[in-house]
């Protein structure tokens, strides 16, 4: 039963949390707070609090805020020309997994030479070493959705090319993470399921997966169980604070699978629709994929006790079989009011999948190595068309 376990997070976990960063002992005096482009940061007056608390601490701060959706290499060597200029001395991703994973990024072209991809490992990434260590990160998380607050990855998208890979290393691991609900009951309807379907992926994928251990398995079927439960509620009702703690307890145990076990090539054939397809939310496509990926799974029995775990850790109890996790997400996705979603609203064309499928392997074919059954190119492209609507 051999396994790795580092993850050497500080977590701030709790309702209120926010309050108690300027108690915390942080990495430096001057902050690069990276948010995203659009107006919910500080509309909603998180920015303004974070900068408070900071103030309150000692640290002066500057903002860059070009962050999208999908993060671009763009938005990273803008960002890391602003850390630099700034002084600043540590990063500060506050909001979604794209600004934290931006600010991870950012941390580390801010500090070594030459292009982000040239540390990329797959795609035409270089994957060379890094020259100098990052600058420490900070994660105030105001949604629920990548747990990357407690894992070390980053994904970015090259856009010249439509790579959009993750990339991590221990250094980047934020050495602070402040996981407060109060920050996500703004978060919408939609996007409340998208990022917990996002949450419940990374548990499924990192359970059924040949990366598990014994270590992961727990965080897993915990967070499995808490999206079950509780993502419904935190969908219909954004004001509940004890569905909300519940699905962000679920996300950041999600993170820490990721951090303990692995993502396998649902998230490879995702990234590669919304490398071409922008617009298009991780989540979102996660949703529209996973019925058919985890069918593919469940017929050639690649790894049945564990399906049929999951499944029970959804609520179905009486589970006997791998097809009924099938069955569970599916009651899932129809409670959460996601059932529906489409590829082509989105654009993505039915004469492009085998080229999503081949863009899958090139970019992030070492999560491939990781699916409980090997994965051809024609079962790829299988999947996409039975997910195509």
């Amino acid at each position: 039963m051999p396994f790795s376990h580092f993850i050497p997070t500080r977590i701030l976990f709790g309702v209120g949390q926010l309050k108690e960063l300027h108690r915390q002992a942080l990495p430096g005096r001057k902050a690069l707070i990276v948010i995203s482009a659009g107006k919910t940061t500080r509309g909603n007056g998180y920015l303004a609090r974070v900068e408070a608390q900071l103030a309150e601490a000692g640290v002066q701060t500057a903002v860059f805020d070009e962050i999208q959706p999908n993060p671009t290499k763009g938005n990273i060597t803008r960002g890391a020309a602003a850390a630099r200029a700034s002084g600043a001395d540590f990063v500060v991703g506050l909001g979604g997994g794209s600004s934290i994973d931006a600010a991870k990024a950012i941390a580390v072209m801010a500090t070594n030479p030459g292009d982000l991809w040239d540390y990329i490992g797959g795609g035409s990434g270089k994957g060379l070493p890094m020259q100098k260590a990052p600058l420490p990160v900070v994660a105030i998380t105001t949604t629920a959705g990548t747990g990357t607050e407690a894992d070390p990855w980053a994904v970015v998208t090259k856009e010249d090319t439509n790579e959009k890979i993750g990339f991590g290393f221990d250094s980047t691991f934020p050495v602070l993470s402040i996981v407060d609900p109060e920050l996500m009951v703004s978060v919408p309807p939609q996007l409340t399921a998208f990022q917990g379907f996002d949450a419940l992926f990374h548990s499924t994928e990192g359970y059924f997966g040949k990366a598990a251990s014994p270590v992961s398995d727990l965080y897993a079927l915990k967070a499995i169980e808490l999206i079950g439960a509780h993502l419904p509620t935190a969908v219909k009702d954004g004001a509940n604070l004890a569905a909300r703690e519940a699905v962000a307890l679920a996300n950041t145990l999600a993170g820490m699978v990721e951090s303990t076990s692995s993502c396998t090539s649902e998230h490879s054939l995702e990234h590669a629709l919304s490398a071409h397809h922008p617009s298009l939310a991780h989540g979102a496509g996660l949703i529209m994929l996973s019925l058919a990926y985890y069918r593919h799974f469940a017929e050639v029995h690649a790894c049945d006790d564990r399906m049929v775990a999951m499944a029970k850790a959804l609520g179905m109890s009486d589970a006997t079989k791998a097809g009924d996790f099938v069955e569970a997400l599916a009651a899932l996705q129809h409670k959460c009011g996601v059932a529906e979603l489409r590829m082509s609203d989105y654009g993505v064309r039915r004469d492009d999948l085998r080229r999503y499928a081949r863009n899958a392997a090139d970019t992030m074919g070492g999560l491939f190595a990781c699916d409980p059954a090997p994965l051809s190119e024609d079962d790829c492209v299988k999947i996409l068309e039975q997910s195509y609507r």
